[in-house]
């Protein structure tokens, strides 16, 4: 892991007065960028090349001579040939003289891998960059060990296939879309048998997938990611907020699932096995009694993060979850940085955010306001890893 000693040293080089929030230009990144206008800041987008039009044409900011916003979140595309290229160290220095505060998300960790951004990403990060690892499933100390740790709901590991004796869900990564998934579930070792022989032969997993793949019991419910903020700035109010509650389109299930029950039987017999390909996401509430629930899980996985994972969870996070027929929390998965669903915040919030704090507030635009409450506090290493 890169010395916290250098990144705080580049950060001591900083115009913090012109301060930019920087993100890679893909996952919740447009989030990120509109609330990081709403709060006043500039915006720099790291773009690769034939994917940047979202953000160097169609979102790109336009500004009044006064510098006032007029339309667009996107100040400066910055565009290179693979999003990798942002480890290159000309790369890095450049963001860093544009006094560029970096906000980490999924994609950024999937396309430049988790060993260089712990060790050769110099740039200082929003957020909490060791805690970034615990998302490598099958790690030692990935979010299911944390999970555990803190005695936190999550589905029965299923250990292998011949144990299976229950809906059970396989998951594994896609074998020709890198960052996708290859998801799929069986009831039994036959089912498990047949499915994966199926898939492979169809070229959604690798015939080693077993390697890399987790199993565990599938639970019956409706699906909630819990977009959480955790703030170690805050001295008045709780540190902790739920700022939103997303769900997931997922293709091509989504689709699946609208079929008649018959029709569906007979694609499964013909081969076809719906993929988990995650395409949109979609705004959602709880209702009132589950909210206590939801806060004590929350409360728990900082607790757990703090002591594991020093100095633990920083902004946002997101517990994605399931709901049982008996109103049982179970957590599928943890996002120890902004979560995938957020863009469903933009600048309406959500109606948790803007509940609390009585105004739109996105999970995008309350990292900025920590940021910017870091600033005028003089407390920005607090929140810099």
């Amino acid at each position: 892991m890169i010395s916290r000693d250098e990144v705080l040293g580049n950060l001591e080089k900083y115009n913090l007065k012109d301060a930019k929030i920087g993100v890679v230009a893909s996952h919740s990144a447009l989030d990120t960028c509109d609330g990081a206008i709403s709060e006043g800041f500039k915006t720099v987008a790291i773009c690769q090349q034939g994917r940047d039009a979202t953000f160097s044409r169609y979102f790109k900011a336009q500004r009044d001579a006064q510098g006032n916003i007029i339309r667009g979140v996107v100040d400066e595309p910055v565009i290179l040939d693979r999003f990798n290229s942002i480890l290159k160290p000309e790369v890095q220095q450049s963001l860093m003289d544009k006094n560029v505060l970096f906000v980490p998300n999924r994609s950024f960790v999937s396309y430049c891998g988790i060993d260089a951004v712990e060790n050769d990403f110099k740039m200082p990060i929003v957020g909490s960059r060791n805690l970034l690892r615990s998302e490598e499933r099958g790690d030692e100390r990935d979010y299911y060990w944390i999970l555990e740790q803190a005695g936190m709901p999550f589905p029965k590991k299923v250990e292998k296939p011949e144990d299976i004796d229950g809906l059970t869900i396989v998951k594994v990564h896609h074998k020709v879309k890198k960052l996708e998934r290859g998801f799929f579930t069986a009831k039994d070792y036959d089912q498990f048998v047949e499915k994966s022989t199926e898939l492979i032969k169809q070229g959604v997993i690798e015939e080693n997938f077993l390697e890399h793949a987790r199993m565990e019991q599938y639970i019956i419910g409706p699906v909630f990611n819990l977009d959480f903020f955790y703030s170690p700035l805050e001295e008045k109010g709780e540190r902790l907020e739920l700022l939103g509650v997303d769900w997931r389109f997922e293709s091509s299930l989504d689709g699946y699932c609208r079929l008649p029950g018959k029709q569906q039987v007979e694609l499964e017999n013909d081969g076809i096995i719906p993929e988990y390909t995650v395409c949109g996401h979609n705004s959602a509430t709880l209702r009132e009694s589950l909210l206590d629930k939801a806060f004590e899980m929350a409360e728990k996985y900082i607790a757990a993060s703090k002591k594991f994972y020093d100095p633990g969870i920083i902004g946002p996070f997101c517990l994605q979850t399931c709901v049982d027929k008996d109103l049982n929390f179970y957590i599928y998965d943890v996002a120890p940085r902004i979560g995938g669903g957020t863009n469903v915040h933009m600048s309406v919030g959500h109606p948790y955010g803007n509940t609390l704090w009585r105004r739109e507030m996105s999970s995008g635009r309350r990292l900025s306001m920590e940021v910017r409450k870091a600033i005028e506090q003089e407390r920005i290493e607090e929140i810099i890893t």
